[in-house]
């Protein structure tokens, strides 16, 4: 979690404190190694051990790499999420919080060793310019990017700039000879927290929130509000997969869901006095039935609002246990363009919970204990996760939640593990489902183009057995056999996975999460669930 404060300039002091974590691993004493002595009052030893690297260290070392790697191994030491971002990667890790970048406007994927545009950002400079779904970027100002192993991150810092800067790139188009040459003027690309908002059925609004951004606020307001005027009278909101944000973000989303008055949530550290958040009056979804997905990769401000409607009694929570990710990092920026985010509280629940997952052995335990979950069956099995007694809490109900590791769900939904579904789920993982349907959209961009609306593609597209037959002989070459029975569930699932990729590639998000919802077993739960309390 991230306090939305950024502080500027720490004095060069702080630079050289820092560097004792480059030490900390050091074993002195050993044949071969020699002690000298520095003499060095206790305040000065940091100081002393900066300068004694810098004239003795058996490499020439600049000072940027010893303060970098000695503020990350300070940082790593403390605890999990204490972090440094260097000056390369601020933009990686800033960027997806602000809300919007600077670049050219296209969402890409490297398909078979090149650069393939999937969709450019609607009205941004490159599709202004005339850039198209599938086009293949082969050049970025002048040199080769297809075939050289290139990866995504070194895709996004050539198409990133500086708002009026000209990148220019070398296309190649289907159909077209040669290759077509575009310069592209960087502009402000906003990006989006909410996927998408629609009406699941004719009182049930659906959101999927993706991160807690400065922008989540107003996009969660406009969505509740579209649906609500759309006639929803019941919600599923999607945190699955949403890693967290803004600690203001979550509890702006939870106030738009609570009545007035409720305990939202509340931080404290040793050098942070205790702060409380409560929710006020006119929220937007304040009462009608509300259901919370939740599943393993759902944490920080996922779990901030999973954990204040759960413990306020106002919805059910619903999916696998949550990450567990209870601190709360604030953000100080250097002069350089580089920063670091410090722990700087632990936050609570309005029960009184913690959810961080212990680091009492150090700062990649609670990762170690996360994977342990995993490979010890918990996705499949409930039954599997024993909580002591001292994490048990109530709600104002009575309802028995739990600390000290995510949150529980009420309803938890198992990970699938049916060999029924065994070719849809190797199909699924080796990704040979999207990468067929991603060719067949290629093939046939020009007859789709008709479908402007996901109304219009849901009606009229539909794979034909001969289409079909096109995917499970391009699985076989994959080395993914079909077998004579036991596949038909498969075949079902595959068919709408094909129609919901190929949607999203015409359509984006629109045409891609109401068909993936239809065989989604956590969303079909929440929707029996919610028509259940309806009756």
């Amino acid at each position: 979690m991230v306090k939305n404060k950024f502080q500027f300039y720490l004095p060069l002091v702080l630079a050289g404190i820092l560097l004792v974590g480059m030490f900390i691993g050091l074993q002195l004493g050993q044949t071969g190694i020699r002690i000298p002595v520095l003499h060095a009052r206790q305040s000065d030893k940091l100081k002393e051990v900066v300068r004694y690297v810098e004239d003795n260290y058996v490499d020439t070392l600049s000072r940027e790499t010893v303060n970098d790697k000695a503020i990350s191994g300070l940082l790593h030491n403390l605890d999990p999420h204490s972090v440094y971002i260097s000056a390369s990667e601020y933009h990686e890790y800033t960027d997806p919080l602000l809300g919007s970048f600077e670049g050219i406007g296209v969402r890409f994927q490297i398909e078979r060793d090149t650069v393939m545009v999937i969709t450019p950002v609607s009205g941004g400079p490159s599709e202004r310019i005339g850039i198209r779904a599938g086009d293949r970027i082969v050049k970025i100002d002048g040199k080769n990017v297809a075939g050289i192993h290139i990866t995504n991150n070194e895709v996004m810092k050539k198409l990133k700039g500086e708002k009026g800067t000209k990148v220019s790139v070398s296309i190649f188009r289907r159909g077209v000879q040669g290759l077509l040459s575009f310069t592209i003027t960087r502009d402000v690309i906003p990006t989006y927290s909410v996927d998408i908002a629609y009406m699941a059925d004719p009182v049930t609004g659906y959101i999927r929130l993706n991160n807690f951004s400065e922008t989540t606020p107003d996009e969660i307001a406009k969505s509740l509000t579209d649906l609500r005027a759309a006639g929803m009278k019941k919600l599923i909101l999607d945190l699955r997969g949403n890693g967290g944000g803004y600690l203001k973000a979550a509890i702006d989303l939870a106030d738009e869901l609570l009545p007035s008055g409720k305990l939202i949530v509340y931080t404290q550290g040793a050098h942070h006095p205790k702060e409380v958040s409560y929710s006020g009056s006119g929220g937007l979804f304040e009462q009608g039935d509300l259901a919370i997905l939740i599943d393993e990769y759902s944490a920080s401000a996922s779990e901030i609002v999973a954990g204040a409607i759960q413990d306020n009694d106002r919805g059910l929570i619903i999916g696998r246990r949550s990450f567990g990710k209870g601190l709360v990092q604030e953000q100080m920026n250097f002069g350089d363009g580089s920063a670091i985010r410090l722990t700087v509280a632990r936050y609570y629940t309005p029960t009184g919970r913690c959810i961080q997952r212990s680091y009492k052995n150090g700062s990649d335990d609670d990762y170690t204990s996360y994977y342990h979950q995993l490979m010890t069956g918990e996705e499949e099995n409930p039954d599997s996760i024993k909580f002591p007694d001292s994490l048990k809490f109530k709600t104002p109900k009575g309802k028995i939640v739990y600390g000290g590791g995510g949150i529980m769900p009420d309803i938890y939904i198992p990970a699938e593990k049916d060999t029924a579904l065994a070719y849809y789920n190797l199909a699924i993982n080796k990704g040979t489902v999207y990468q067929f349907a991603l060719d067949f959209t290629d093939r046939n961009r020009k007859a789709l183009s008709r479908f402007r609306t996901f109304r219009d593609f849901d009606r009229d597209f539909n794979l034909t057995e001969a289409q079909f037959n096109d995917f499970i002989a391009f699985a076989t070459k994959q080395g993914i056999k079909r077998g004579t029975k036991n596949y038909t569930a498969s075949d079902q699932r595959i068919r709408v996975m094909i129609k919901a990729y190929v949607g999203r590639n015409i359509l984006d998000n629109d045409g891609f999460f109401p068909l993936l919802n239809r065989i989604d077993p956590t969303f079909l739960k929440a929707m029996a669930v919610l028509e259940k309390k309806d009756r």
